[in-house]
């Protein structure tokens, strides 16, 4: 079952002025793009369910490996590109034939919020580059009883 995706985009919003800081996840000091994701999933399904790893800036090219969507697939909800709506989770391929290396949030069909280098956490509009850009759409889960 998914999360409310209102709650979603609202842990999104309040992440919004967020400095990109790489590999961090911390609201208000510094994130990246996994980073805000990572506490959305806090903040919305609770505790992350495994530590993410140490990766290095280039880790996108480092190999033909879907990193972000070998894990988004495991802990989260895939739906199809087409049908994602506010709340989802989406990854972006940077250029043709590369691996999906860049995590945003819809908040709307025409717009999203992630981290960015030099911009930190902002929502703006899902532009046409933006959209052909987008590999895949994952729903966050909702939380699993007890927590």
């Amino acid at each position: 079952m998914p999360a409310d995706p209102d709650l979603v985009v609202a842990a999104a919003r309040g992440w919004l002025g967020t400095p990109y800081h790489d590999q961090a996840s911390v609201k208000g000091a510094g994130c990246d793009c996994l980073g805000l994701a990572r506490g959305v999933w806090r903040e919305v399904v609770g505790p992350e369910p495994l530590p993410v790893p140490a990766y290095s800036r280039d880790w996108g090219e480092a190999g033909p490996f879907e990193v972000l969507a070998d894990g988004a697939g495991r802990w989260m909800l895939m739906v199809p590109v087409a049908d994602a709506g506010p709340g989802a989770l989406v990854l972006f391929r940077m250029r043709r034939g590369a691996i999906a290396k860049h995590i945003g949030i819809l908040t709307s069909e025409r717009s999203f919020i992630h981290a960015y280098e030099g911009l930190g956490v902002v929502e703006e509009p899902l532009t046409p580059a933006w959209a052909r850009r987008i590999a895949l759409a994952f729903l966050f889960p909702a939380p699993s009883e007890g927590y």
